[in-house]
């Protein structure tokens, strides 16, 4: 009997731990779910809220797109007039809110069909010179299957706007209307891209849709044709012998000694007849002539902005000339530099020298800079980039002393003809010689000509 109970008590004890085992095995389930449910409901609170401040932001961003400043006054006096009409009973309230209300949804179908058109823009030239317009058309089609109404296309050009009325189109019909920019300035002018305009008769609503079709127009320099640089001022110096003496060559220079390294095919078997000791031929070197132009590219060089065009346009009908001669040519002006790295960088800009089209469109890009080098540095920075260099031009403004002048031309070898061409619009053309530096004076572009042809006879 004794084991009897003790088995008894056994198995009570087990059972039991058992139920309190399986309570505590349930409490801890349930208190699973319960955090599995708070954690779902966290997250769909979450989602929601995103959701929620996404589509209140884009209908933000769409209203502040869309409507107008009449449009924000007319939604003002809807919602005033609609909330004290009905918390007062108020009937003028409630009829001035309700026409506004109204006013405000007759606006909503002009905005349709914004997306409804396919724009093709063509311009009939890309490369035009400063001062001359530009032609093109404009052709608006239907491509929707619903009717279009009548809208706005504004086209910008530089810094302006060209607007365009867009007629009833139906669908699949399409309008052609001419394009006439005004004269422009020199300059890279993007011209689009074009955007179409829906707007209500009393402009309370306005939506736009901008097209990718956007046209870079290049408006080159003015530039004047120069005499050839084969005479003149400029004479062409290729094959012209040097200073320097070589062992071979094309310009003969004398005949020296023998020295242990020379070629035995310049050995000069007269003289070595004569004198009984090995002589060889010594030539001096000639090589290709190359020619700088150096433009002066700071604001304060300048006494303003039409004299610099003047300066560009002397740079470019210089580089024009060389380039048609096939002359090896480098042009550089100075580049922007950081105000507060300014003094510790030295930069300059290369215009590319490929063609004539292509030098042109580098003049088109060109600007002045508060922050550059002086004119000084450009040119010590051309010399360096340039070796043997035949003749410089370096272009510069009326605000540039003499002094800083001879200060440029000291830059460049001392083999290397200077020439600087000071543009004054106030002045007389003229040329003078100033230690040893050819400066000419131009007032307009045409005296450069002149100036550059009196230098073939003087």
């Amino acid at each position: 009997m004794p084991d009897l109970n003790l088995t008894e008590s056994r198995l009570t004890r087990t059972s039991a731990g058992t139920m309190a085992t399986g309570s505590r095995t349930s409490i801890t389930s349930t208190s699973v779910r319960r955090q599995r449910r708070i954690v779902q409901v966290v997250v769909q609170v979450a989602e929601w809220w995103r959701i929620t401040t996404e589509a209140v932001s884009a209908a933000v961003r769409w209203a502040g797109r869309t409507v107008r400043p009449a449009g924000a006054v007319v939604v003002v006096a809807a919602t005033i007039g609609l909330l004290f009409g009905v918390l007062f009973g108020w009937v003028e309230w409630m009829v001035a809110g309700c026409a506004a209300l109204l006013l405000l949804l007759m606006s909503v179908p002009f905005l349709f069909g914004a997306r409804a058109y396919e724009v093709d823009l063509a311009l009939e030239h890309e490369r035009v010179t400063a001062g001359d317009g530009v032609t093109g058309q404009i052709v608006v089609r239907n491509e929707s299957s619903r009717p279009a109404l009548p809208g706005r296309l504004d086209i910008p050009v530089g810094r302006g706007l060209v607007e365009f009325g867009v007629p009833f189109l139906r669908p699949g019909q399409s309008s052609t209307e001419p394009l006439e920019i005004p004269p422009l300035p020199r300059g890279v002018v993007r011209v689009g891209p074009v955007t179409t305009v829906r707007s209500d008769p009393v402009g309370l609503l306005r939506r736009e849709h901008a097209f990718d079709d956007v046209h870079d127009l290049f408006v080159h320099p003015r530039t004047v044709g120069l005499p050839s640089t084969s005479a003149g001022l400029v004479r062409d110096l290729e094959g012209n012998a040097t200073r320097r003496l070589v062992d071979a060559d094309m310009s003969f220079h004398a005949i020296r000694e023998y020295v242990p390294g020379d070629s035995r095919r310049q050995v000069h078997w007269k003289s070595t007849a004569k004198t009984g000791r090995l002589m060889v031929r010594q030539y001096e070197e000639s090589r290709r002539s190359r020619m700088a132009v150096v433009l002066a590219a700071a604001t304060q060089e300048y006494t303003d902005a039409d004299e610099y065009e003047l300066a560009v346009s002397a740079a470019a009908s210089l580089g024009l000339r060389a380039v048609r001669d096939a002359r090896d040519i480098d042009i550089v002006t100075g580049s922007e530099i950081p105000r507060v790295v300014k003094g510790r960088l030295r930069a300059i800009r290369h215009i590319p020298v490929v063609a004539p089209r292509t030098m042109l469109d580098g003049f088109s890009a060109i600007d002045r800079h508060e922050n550059t080098m002086p004119v000084e540095d450009v040119c010590r920075l051309a010399s360096e980039a340039n070796e043997r260099l035949s003749i410089a031009f370096v272009v510069v403004g009326a605000s540039v002393p003499l002094t800083r002048l001879r200060q440029a031309a000291l830059a460049f070898p001392a083999d290397t003809a200077v020439a600087a061409v000071i543009c004054d619009e106030r002045a007389h053309p003229r040329m003078q010689n100033v230690a040893g530096l050819t400066v000419l004076t131009i007032g307009t572009l045409d005296d450069l000509s002149g100036l550059l042809v009196r230098g073939a006879t003087s």
